[in-house]
């Protein structure tokens, strides 16, 4: 993640471009070093930027060492070539105008004519370019050189490239974005770290704002695999939080060194926990981490659920029509009514979120499909004859969206229409991004927008696990088992809500009397929303909640 003082912000998205900041560099140099076993090794950082990895290395390792950089802008090999002649005059090694994935390729294990890794250390902070950015053409060729399936980000080929240039029982220190370790699209490469690399350490430095930039960077510190792994690495994480704090720390880095617990920092207070590196079963598996009280805590809602919100339906993402403009809008009644068109029907966004029960849908959606026989089918526009005038008026933006005809559909339709059938049932609709969870009940047929996910249960005779799922979406104890189960939040304590975290979400049994004692609140709380009764109802659902899953007595930490 590397950044020239000269590079315009486009610029610093394109390539990923965040250079490293002294602290952070100090803290992996130090780490590194003091697990690098080979008494003059060659170093490399594949993506040296102003070279303050290198500088940070150098002065950590007590003995000498051969530092070497790669990076593709002229400028900042210069700079870097620079500043370790002026502070470290006695090193050897080299800064070269070089693309480190290419060179990584000519020593790729398992190939014909590769030539064998020639490094023992390896400091990297790879540029964070992610497959939107990238292009589908780069992103492609780099899927194909490095083996490499799903989403691929550019960081995740200079994983790879790390591992192929790193010899047998050689150390690195790797700085990369946290999102890896707990979405779908990083399932591979953390497949791929388990497979190829000793894990030793890994921080999750959270919301720290180390980087200027909206990425929440984690540090890896892995061995070239060599021996049998170790059975448990250690895991840190560090989160802001709004308890009071215990500690003091002046730095972030300072903090680290504390226990598992609260310190202040500039203000700000954090969570540290020390634990250890979960991934379950799967080395694919999403990666949290584990300590003590929170597996007992875990352990016991496991033995209380009955069942997940995925099982009691589908998880399904909202409408996309890539043409918001012409569907999509707030004032259809300011057109004349013969003008106005057939097919409106209430939309609800994020904009509307409120717990148990939404604002009222403020924008309408002309929308383009309807069931027939049970299958999803796009409206006959003859038989709606304003609605294909508004749509003919708009014709050539529609058109231009190709990618819709050339998937053999009419250029009149929402790309993303969802199933027409289930608008009309009761829904679980929740943001995508949130502080606190929000979960609201869709009772009035309103189409679901794509900044939303939603639920309908499978089983339309018995409501009562929708609503049972309305009020542990909503509680206190949900938060916990988020934070536990997925460790994943973005700056300012905001959470995201996405089907594979979602869909493991647990539910108690429906039969118990505090579970009912729920669903009835729950319903009532609907009912009450918005308004001072209802607010006092919401506030009883916690300790229900937490006493449905046999946490009444338990705290967690």
């Amino acid at each position: 993640m590397k950044l020239d003082s000269r590079a315009t912000k486009k610029t610093q998205k394109q390539e990923g471009a965040h250079y490293t900041p002294a602290g952070l560099a100090e803290f992996v140099a130090g780490h590194l070093a003091a697990v690098c076993e080979v008494p003059h090794p060659q170093v490399l950082d594949p993506a040296v930027g102003d070279g303050e990895l290198l500088l940070a290395f150098g002065k950590a390792f007590e003995r000498d060492c051969t530092l070497n950089g790669f990076d593709l802008d002229e400028v900042a090999v210069e700079n870097a070539e620079t500043r370790l002649r002026t502070e470290l005059p006695g090193r050897s090694g080299e800064v070269l105008k070089q693309d480190f994935l290419d060179f990584a390729l000519e020593h790729r294990e398992n190939s014909l004519f590769s030539t064998p890794a020639c490094y023992d250390v390896v400091i990297a902070n790879p540029p964070y370019v992610r497959t939107q950015v990238m292009g589908a053409a780069r992103s492609q060729r780099l899927a194909q050189q490095f083996d490499l399936g799903g989403r691929v980000d550019l960081s995740f080929a200079f994983i790879e490239g790390i591992a192929d240039v790193l010899r047998e029982g050689g150390v690195a220190g790797i700085i990369v974005s946290n999102r890896f370790m707990t979405t779908k699209a990083g399932s591979q490469v953390r497949e791929r770290i388990l497979s190829r690399f000793e894990i030793l350490h890994v921080w999750d430095f959270g919301d720290t704002k180390l980087f200027e930039a909206a990425v929440l960077p984690a540090v890896l510190l892995v061995r070239k695999r060599h021996r049998v792994a170790q059975p448990n690495p250690r895991f840190t994480s560090i989160y802001s939080t709004a308890e009071p704090p215990v500690h003091h720390a002046t730095t972030v880095y300072e903090a680290l060194s504390n226990g598992s617990g609260t310190v202040a920092v500039s203000g700000t207070t954090f969570l540290v926990q020390h634990g250890l590196l979960h991934h379950g079963e799967d080395l694919n598996g999403t990666w949290r981490i584990a300590t003590e009280s929170g597996d007992a805590w875990l352990d016991t809602v496991l033995q209380h659920t009955f069942c997940t919100f995925g099982e009691i339906g589908k998880i399904r993402v909202g409408v996309k029509t890539t043409a918001d403009k012409v569907f999509v809008r707030k004032d259809w009644n300011a057109l004349p009514e013969e003008m106005r068109p057939e097919l409106l029907r209430p939309l609800i966004t994020h904009h509307a979120a409120r717990r148990f029960k939404s604002l009222p849908a403020d924008r309408q959606i002309l929308y383009t499909h309807e069931d027939r026989a049970g299958k999803k089918a796009v409206i006959d526009l003859a038989t709606h004859p304003r609605s294909r005038c508004y749509l003919e008026s708009h014709r050539a933006t529609l058109e231009a969206r190709t990618y819709v005809i050339e998937s053999g559909r009419q250029w009149y339709e929402i790309w993303v229409p969802q199933l027409p059938a289930l608008w009309p049932v009761p829904k679980l609709v929740f943001p995508d991004i949130s502080e606190s969870p929000t979960f609201w009940m869709s009772l009035d047929g309103e189409v679901i927008n794509g900044d939303c996910y939603w639920l309908a249960a499978e089983d339309r005779t018995d409501s009562d696990l929708l609503w049972l799922a309305l009020a542990v979406g909503n509680s206190r104890f949900i938060e916990s088992f988020y934070d536990h189960a997925f460790n994943n939040k973005l700056y300012a304590g905001r959470r995201r809500f996405m089907t594979q975290y979602v869909e493991k979400f647990p539910l108690p049994c429906p039969d118990l009397p505090v579970s009912r004692e729920i669903v009835s609140l729950t319903r009532r709380i609907h009912e009450l929303t918005p308004g001072a009764e209802a607010d006092a109802l919401a506030a009883m659902i916690d300790h229900l909640v937490e006493s449905a899953f046999g946490l009444a007595e338990k705290a967690l930490r």
